[in-house]
């Protein structure tokens, strides 16, 4: 090989090393902290991309005191892929698992295996079912709002659109979710308080497309139907699309529950009436620092209630 040829071979060399060195550089340096693992409901719903957000900031934030791994399920009501999930993160040699069970009773099991293993467990958004958890003998904190009591904010800003008798309908979240009981039970306080007639009260899922029918369903069976109730802001959609399909959009108030963005502009729009904010975002965060408090012993486990809003006019 000639000297010009090994010239061109050692640059090439050189270039590849800087390359590899360069790259390495970019790569994000794992903290020495603990690993905390969020594990969500359906990243299909936008309440929990905003919830993944707002986690991912927070540990931007505090990149340096601990390390975040981020999963969620595709279906609302997929519990045996949570359930893996939560098996996988147990793998991952996590510390802690910040968890917002698809379904209350069926992750009580699953949450335990991970605490006998170690491993702090720290429940937000929907809340464990306490008579499976005093049943399984352990108690897992709730970092979260109070349901009922934002649903009947928003159940109350309702009925002062409403006259004594008006038929209204809940369209509610899966059965085993507390979270939707919870919401349930401050819809129909409100209604109940001021006297409405509560004419159909059935589930959604969660889901907009299987809300859709569900609505359409009430709505051709009480022509003098004057308002729709959803448990959260996803099915306030599949309302507001069979509200349309019906020709009745603007005509029958919807009620909802997240503030996510797409609700926030039918809030502008006057499509929906109201919702309720439980900041996604800041949920997230609550819980990690949660965990992270109870790994540095700095708490003794008891709940802590997050803030609940109501909004009227879709401003964030």
């Amino acid at each position: 090989m000639n000297q010009s040829k090994r010239t061109t071979v050692r640059l090439l060399i050189l270039s590849m090393v800087t390359l590899v060195v360069a790259l390495g550089g970019c790569q994000k340096k794992k903290s020495d902290g603990p690993t905390v693992a969020l594990v969500m409901k359906s990243l299909a719903n936008e309440f929990f991309k905003t919830m993944e957000e707002g986690a991912r900031a927070h540990h931007a934030e505090h990149a340096e005191e601990y390390n975040l791994e981020v999963v969620g399920i595709k279906d609302e009501t997929d519990v045996n892929e949570q359930i893996k999930q939560v098996e996988l993160m147990m793998t991952q040699d996590v510390n802690a698992i910040v968890i917002a069970p698809a379904d209350s009773k069926a992750l009580v099991a699953v949450c335990k295996k991970a605490m006998d293993a170690g491993i702090v467990v720290v429940n937000i958004d929907n809340k464990l079912d306490d008579e499976v958890l005093a049943d399984k003998g352990i108690k897992i904190p709730f970092v979260g709002p109070d349901n009922e009591e934002g649903a009947k904010l928003a159940g109350v800003y309702l009925t002062s659109r409403l006259t004594p008798g008006d038929k209204v309908a809940i369209i509610e979240g899966a059965p085993n979710a507390y979270n939707g009981i919870q919401r349930k039970r401050g819809f129909e306080a409100a209604m109940i308080g001021s006297n409405m007639n509560i004419v159909a009260s059935q589930t959604g899922y969660w889901e907009a497309d299987r809300a859709q029918p569900v609505a359409s369903q009430i709505i051709n069976a009480n022509p003098d139907l004057k308002a729709i109730l959803c448990a959260n802001d996803s099915m306030a959609l599949g309302a507001v699309a069979a509200l349309r399909d019906a020709g009745k959009l603007g005509d029958i108030h919807v009620v909802g529950f997240d503030n996510i963005a797409a609700v926030q502009r039918l809030l502008k729009e006057g499509k929906v009436l109201c919702t309720v904010d439980q900041h996604a975002d800041q949920l997230a965060a609550y819980g990690i620092e949660y965990a992270l408090d109870r790994l540095a012993g700095r708490t003794s486990g008891e709940d802590k209630e997050t803030p609940v809003d109501l909004v009227t006019t879709g401003a964030p």
